[in-house]
């Protein structure tokens, strides 16, 4: 006799993003965040020909931005959305003696969401 799996919908809402929606947002905020350093480098070399007041503030704020900010963008662009905790040990979790599959119920027995948009 073979077990059958309980069979879960799932919800559009639970949905993950699509690997391409994934990289192109990663892509995106790498850019933006390499163009703020290449602002800090280029604000730096400004203070710095302009002999600005305060250059002993500006420049280590400017040095900070262009060193701080690459090691950033690239744990940043790297990041994904963590995976599915356990996967495995979800399905091997011993259940409760009284708790019953939820494919065992009948339709109006089985857990389900209500969505009303409507207090």
């Amino acid at each position: 006799m073979v077990k059958r799996q309980a069979y879960q919908p799932i919800l559009i809402t639970d949905a993950r993003r699509s690997q391409d929606d994934q990289l192109t947002s990663r892509q995106k905020r790498y850019v933006l965040m390499m163009g703020i350093r290449v602002a800090c480098i280029v604000a730096g070399a400004i203070l710095v020909g302009a002999k600005a007041p305060l250059l002993w503030l500006w420049l280590p704020l400017c040095a900070f931005g262009m060193v701080l900010i690459p090691w950033l963008a690239v744990l940043l662009a790297n990041d994904r959305p963590p995976k599915e905790e356990h996967r495995l040990a979800n399905r091997f979790q011993p259940r409760g003696r009284d708790e019953t599959p939820p494919m065992a119920l009948s339709a109006e027995e089985r857990p389900h969401k209500v969505i009303d948009a409507e207090p």
